[in-house]
């Protein structure tokens, strides 16, 4: 459920960061479009671009971290089973 803020209780419950933002021009005016259909201000409409893009790679560095992680587990992994293989090999030249 997404609970809606006016623009001036959202700054009183998250402070707010001032920066100089340089925009490639069409960048900007597609964004100024946009804005002006949605009437929403130009501030929130950039955070919540940034939160989105936040989320996106973050996920592709998860992705990331496990496909490394998983590479490393793999070989280990796969050294194991090899000693298992082997242990079995031995059981049955045994009986």
């Amino acid at each position: 459920m997404s609970t809606h803020y006016s623009d001036q209780s959202y700054r009183l419950l998250h402070p707010m960061k001032t920066i100089s933002l340089k925009l490639d021009e069409d960048i900007f005016k597609e964004t100024e479009e946009i804005l002006s259909s949605l009437k929403k201000p130009r501030n929130r409409y950039i955070n919540e671009a940034l939160n989105h893009f936040n989320r996106v790679k973050k996920r592709q560095l998860l992705a990331e971290t496990l496909k490394e992680e998983s590479h490393l587990v793999k070989e280990h992994s796969m050294a194991v089973l090899s000693e298992f293989e082997q242990i079995g090999a031995l059981d049955e030249f045994e009986d």
